[in-house]
C-alpha cells in the first residue's frame, strides 16, 4: 500500500482578473474555482488517476478541513485525516491578474499538538514491510524542523520505500536513512549545498552527492528544461520538457513524483517510472487543475 501525508492540506481558491491587482482599490474578478491543495493530497489524486491506490493521511480543522476530506473521497481517494480540537485548515488565495501575473497568498494553518502528532504516528506505526510512505512539503509553525525525521525512525526497521519531497533542512536530516526517492529541483539543489549550478555537470555533481549521503534515486526537476533521473542502478537518465502551453505549475512536481510510484510499481524499471513521471509532470502543467489518467498515459506513449 501506498500512504501519503500531508501536515498542512488547503483549499486553493484562484481568482482571475481581467486587469492587474491595485493594492488599496477594490478590485473585481472574472472568473473563480477552488481545488484541494497540499502536496501529500496531489500525490494520491494522481496516483487515484493512474490506477494506483493510496491512503492520504494527514490533519484537517473545522469546515475547510471537512470539505478537503470530502472532496477528497469525491474523486475515490481513501483518507485516513486526523480532525484538529481547533482552528480551520488554511485557504491559500492565489490572484491572477492581467497575462496571468500571478500573487499568492499563502495560510499559515491550524495548530497541531504533541497529542494529535502522536494520533498520525500510531497510524504509521501500522505500515508494514513493502509499503510506500510519501512525505512531501513544508509543516506548519507548530511543530519542530525534526518531524520528517522521527517519523522514519520510527519505521526504519521496517522494509518501507521513504519518497521525500522537501527542501532545506527537512530533507537533508532524513538522508541518512536511504530514502526511496527525493526530487529536489534546480533551486532547491542549490540551497542545499549553498551554490550556483551553471551546467549539466555540476547538476549531477550535486545530485550523485545526495545518492553518497543516502538518497536511492534522485530526479533533479528543471522546470521547462525537462528532468534528470540519478538512479540507484547507476544511471543518468535525462527528459527534455515536452512541447503544450502550459496552463498551471501548482501540482506539477507532485505529478511527477506520483508518476515515478505508479511507473515503479507498474513496471518495477526505474527508467519507465521516471518516464511515467515526467508524463504526469507535463501533463498537470498542461492542464487548469492536477491532470487526468488518459492525458498522462497519452504523454508517457509519445515521450522520448
Amino acid at each position: 500500500m501506498i500512504y501519503t501525508v500531508t501536515f498542512n492540506p488547503s483549499i486553493d481558491y484562484i481568482v482571475r482578473m481581467d486587469s492587474e491587482l491595485e493594492p488599496g482599490k477594490t478590485n473585481r474578478s472574472s472568473s473563480e474555482d477552488y481545488f484541494i491543495g497540499g502536496k501529500g493530497n496531489n500525490v494520491s489524486v494522481i496516483l487515484n488517476e493512474l490506477h494506483t491506490p493510496s491512503t492520504a493521511l494527514g490533519f484537517a480543522a473545522g469546515f475547510t478541513g471537512k470539505e478537503i476530506v470530502r472532496a477528497l473521497g469525491e474523486r475515490g481517494i481513501k483518507t485516513d485525516y486526523i480532525f484538529l480540537s481547533s482552528g480551520n485548515s488554511r485557504i491559500n488565495i492565489k490572484l491572477k491578474g492581467k497575462n496571468n501575473r500571478e500573487t499568492e497568498i499563502n495560510a499559515a494553518g491550524p495548530f497541531i499538538s504533541g497529542e494529535e502528532l502522536d494520533k498520525l504516528f500510531k497510524k504509521l506505526d501500522a505500515l508494514n514491510n513493502g509499503d510506500y510512505l510519501v512525505l512531501a512539503g513544508s509543516i506548519p509553525k507548530s511543530l519542530k524542523s525534526t518531524v520528517y525525521e522521527e517519523i522514519i525512525e520510527r519505521l526504519k526497521e521496517k522494509d518501507i520505500r521513504f519518497i521525500v519531497d522537501a527542501g532545506g533542512e527537512l530533507l537533508r536530516r532524513v538522508l541518512k536513512y536511504k530514502p526511496f526517492l527525493i526530487k529536489p529541483n534546480k533551486q532547491e539543489l542549490e540551497e542545499l549545498f549553498d551554490t550556483k549550478i551553471n551546467s549539466p555537470d555540476e547538476i549531477a555533481k550535486y545530485a550523485e552527492a545526495l545518492k553518497k549521503e543516502g538518497a536511492r534515486n534522485v530526479i533533479v526537476s528543471l522546470g521547462g528544461d525537462g528532468a534528470i533521473l540519478f538512479s540507484e542502478d547507476g544511471r543518468e537518465i535525462s527528459l527534455h520538457a515536452m512541447d503544450g502551453e502550459v496552463k498551471n505549475t501548482v501540482g506539477a512536481g507532485d505529478s511527477m513524483v506520483a508518476g515515478f510510484i505508479a511507473g515503479f510499481v507498474r513496471y518495477n524499471d526505474y527508467g519507465k517510472a521516471f518516464k511515467l513521471g515526467c508524463a504526469a509532470g507535463s501533463a498537470t502543467a498542461f492542464s487548469d487543475d492536477l491532470a487526468g489518467g488518459e492525458l498522462i498515459e497519452n504523454l508517457f506513449e509519445k515521450m522520448q
